[in-house]
């Protein structure tokens, strides 16, 4: 009995890190990192607005759960710490650099792939309106996660450092407001554009992506 449930778990564990899965996987955090160097707008100190490079990790998860939709926002994180490498050469001490690589990079991007959690849940009879309107929580929910991200890291290494370098500037944003205050104004600049444009694309997305199936000899019942 034992080793029956050892099986049926290892199967399912198989069947969700599929190589079709993994194929989409590695093809929607391409897709991210691609949407991430198209800049709408780019704050002057780091952070700005993409062409919904967030969508891509919520969508993957939405369609096949938080661990493959975690996984693909590793990798994701991963990219952008490479892309962002120079932001974190302006922290001067080590630990600044940890919490910086962190709460910058590695929490909010992979954290993304919580994008799904939702997607089990029946709000309404309906399966269609049940997918939009887990779409839409659970983009809501990951922008907010990484907006806190942002605003944590902007208290605890960038408020200090802002403070140093505009201290001759009396009318700078980090010398006319609290740290808290600062880092909220200064990331909701790039992040609430970007989460209102993430939010309003992701469920017609993941909508129109529903029929999209992988081969059911390639893979085994979705998680």
């Amino acid at each position: 009995m034992a080793s029956d449930l050892t099986k049926a778990q290892n199967s399912k564990s198989s069947s969700k890190f599929s190589i079709p899965v993994l194929v989409e996987a590695a093809i929607m955090v391409a897709l991210a990192t691609v949407l991430s160097l198209i800049k709408v707008y780019e704050a002057p100190y780091g952070g700005s607005v993409t062409l919904i490079s967030m969508a891509p990790i919520i969508i993957l998860s939405l369609r096949h759960g938080c661990g493959v939709g975690l996984a693909g926002g590793f990798v994701f994180s991963i990219i952008e710490l490479m892309i962002g490498l120079n932001n974190v050469g302006w922290v001067p001490d080590l630990c600044g650099k940890v919490l910086c690589i962190l709460f910058d990079y590695i929490i909010p991007f992979t954290l993304l792939g919580l994008g799904g959690m939702f997607r089990k849940i029946r709000f309404f009879k309906n399966d269609k309106t049940n997918l939009i309107v887990a779409a839409l929580l659970g983009t809501i929910a990951v922008c907010l996660i990484r907006y806190a991200c942002h605003i944590f890291s902007g208290v605890v290494v960038w408020y200090a450092l802002d403070l140093e370098w505009y201290a001759d500037d009396p009318d700078h944003i980090v010398n006319r407001y609290s740290p808290f205050l600062f880092s909220a104004i200064y990331n909701g600049t790039f992040m609430i554009p970007e989460s209102i444009a993430t939010c309003i694309a992701v469920p017609p997305l993941a909508f129109a992506l529903r029929k999209v199936k992988i081969p059911a000899n390639s893979s085994g019942k979705k998680d």
